[in-house]
């Protein structure tokens, strides 16, 4: 049903964890089946410098965060913006019809924390 890599994220996810001083933090839900997935990001020089995840979900859902956090860690805000739920899921090896939802949450946690920071540089500069 999951490819290998899936279930290596799964079994050994990357960047578990919060950031204290998270420069933004998005978490999206899907209420269908009760996945939660938030992502925190700390920006330097325009750089995700660390990301990390933590989530309630499934197997599926664990995996993509962590694919999320490896694919973004290191990039720049607009490199890690082309990351989108088809980069997650191919990166992963692909993902089950009915569990593709979750890399769309993980990207979308990772947009919202991008926006989140976004929005909290705006108000410094104002």
């Amino acid at each position: 049903m999951y490819s290998e890599k899936v279930m290596a994220h799964f079994r050994n996810p990357q960047n578990v964890g919060e950031i204290p001083d998270a420069s933004g933090v998005g978490e999206v839900g899907n209420v269908i089946c009760g996945d939660i997935l938030r992502v925190y990001i700390k920006v330097r020089d325009n750089v995700l410098e660390d990301v990390k995840f933590m989530t309630f979900g499934c197997a599926a859902a664990v995996a993509s965060g962590s694919m999320t956090t490896v694919l973004a860690k290191g990039r720049t805000i607009e490199e890690a913006l082309q990351i989108t739920k088809k980069t997650v899921a191919e990166a992963l090896g692909g993902l089950p019809p009915h569990k593709r939802h979750c890399s769309n949450l993980a990207a979308d946690a990772l947009r919202k924390a991008i926006e989140d920071w976004k929005h909290k540089e705006a108000r410094t500069v104002s």
